[in-house]
């Protein structure tokens, strides 16, 4: 790698030291008394996050960007330690106990006339009030105090830039739907919708935007190394023998299910759920066997048939799981009320996964995904040595 300017961790280069110049008893003067007075801290540049930190192959990485990046690293972890000691600090602190008798005295001069059940419950609420600007005081103060370093964070871009610009050239970039498409995935797992994700990021000091331009460089750093290496990936199956050697445990089963939905209205009432179940059990009365499956739903207002294909038992819930695993194949279940409506599963077939090819299965994703980081590594240490990046 040849890199030019400080390193992203180190000081800068201290200047020259000035020639020596005569001064005069005024200049004297002048200076000893600047020095007395107390200097004022100069307040930092409005621009200094937009300033360039280093160069990657003459693409910019700005003090923004690592600004951003060191509060997205810090999203995972465990603050909440930090957070509650530096409550206690802060409780403790002789300034909260005088802070607090202070609004103790403003509220009794600032209602004055008032009875003391009225004063007391003022002071309460401003006494909530006051904990809950500590609290939020305590959790700045433990975020910023478990950032990772700028240097991490700097590394962290330089190697993004990196991936993102082999994915450029070969054409390999990841779409900004694909990005959507996890940042969706991340809302659903945490049960909140995409806006509310975006509020969560924006509260904890960091932009949507620098979240999705991480997941690009991810995804796309993934296109690379598959398009680069795909051949060698699929072959990493040196040891697979030794790792299903002595396979112990049952066989699997998989189910082949087919699933009739009839949706209900969101505001029901007993009358409508009775005539949804009556409808199902109509439509269960005339099952035959799963190729005639589709067509009990054809001409039923709200029915939706859905072939589930090869599904675990283990992504069913209880009790249908068990319902299906107990019937036998072109059986369908009685009706039974779900999230979205009244549904009829049916169990078309099945398919025995021994266990022995369900753990050569996992060994060779294991030893796919082995293959995969190590070639991601070699491959991104070479285009580090090959780069110009110039840190400032």
């Amino acid at each position: 790698m040849r890199a030019q300017g400080a390193s992203p961790g180190g000081g800068s280069t201290s200047p020259a030291a000035p020639s020596k110049q005569t001064t005069n008893a005024k200049d004297s003067a002048a200076t000893r008394s600047a020095a007395s007075k107390p200097q004022r801290k100069r307040p930092r540049s409005s621009n200094a996050s937009q300033s360039i930190v280093a160069l990657v192959n003459d693409e910019p990485i700005t003090g923004y960007e690592v600004h951003q990046r060191r509060r997205l690293m810090n999203m995972g972890a465990d603050i909440n330690p930090k957070v509650q000691a530096a409550f206690k600090r802060l409780i403790k602190d002789p300034k909260t106990t005088a802070r607090l008798k202070a609004i103790f005295d403003e509220t009794i001069k600032a209602n004055d006339g008032k009875s003391e059940k009225e004063v007391i419950k003022i002071f309460e609420g401003r006494k909530k009030a006051f904990g809950r600007r500590l609290q939020k005081q305590a959790l700045e103060s433990a975020r910023k105090s478990s950032l990772p370093s700028r240097k991490a964070a700097l590394k962290q871009l330089v190697d993004e830039r990196l991936k993102l610009q082999e994915a450029k050239r070969l054409n390999a970039l990841a779409s900004d739907a694909e990005v959507n498409r996890v940042i969706a995935g991340m809302a659903k797992r945490n049960k909140v919708t995409v806006k509310q994700l975006t509020q969560n990021i924006t509260r904890m000091g960091a932009t949507v935007d620098a979240m999705k331009e991480r997941i690009k460089a991810s995804l796309s750093w993934n296109n690379v190394i598959r398009r680069r290496f795909g051949s060698q990936i699929q072959n990493a199956t040196r040891g697979l023998n030794v790792m299903i050697a002595n396979v112990e445990g049952s066989d699997d089963v998989e189910l082949r299910i087919h699933r009739i939905l009839l949706t209900m209205p969101t505001k029901l009432d007993q009358k409508q759920v009775a005539g949804r179940l009556r409808d199902a059990e109509l439509m269960r009365a005339k099952f035959k066997d799963c190729k005639g499956t589709s067509s009990l739903a054809t001409g039923i207002t709200g029915a939706r048939f859905q072939n589930l294909g090869l599904r675990s038992p283990s992504s069913i819930p209880e009790p249908t799981r068990t319902l299906l695993m107990s019937a036998r194949d072109d059986e369908m279940l009685p009706p039974s009320v779900g999230e979205g409506g009244v549904e009829l599963w049916a169990v078309c077939g099945r398919k025995v996964v021994p266990a022995r090819e369900k753990k050569r299965a996992s060994a060779k994703n294991q030893l796919q995904q082995k293959e995969f980081e190590i070639l991601a590594k070699r491959h991104l240490k070479d285009l580090r040595q090959d780069a110009l990046i110039e840190y400032r």
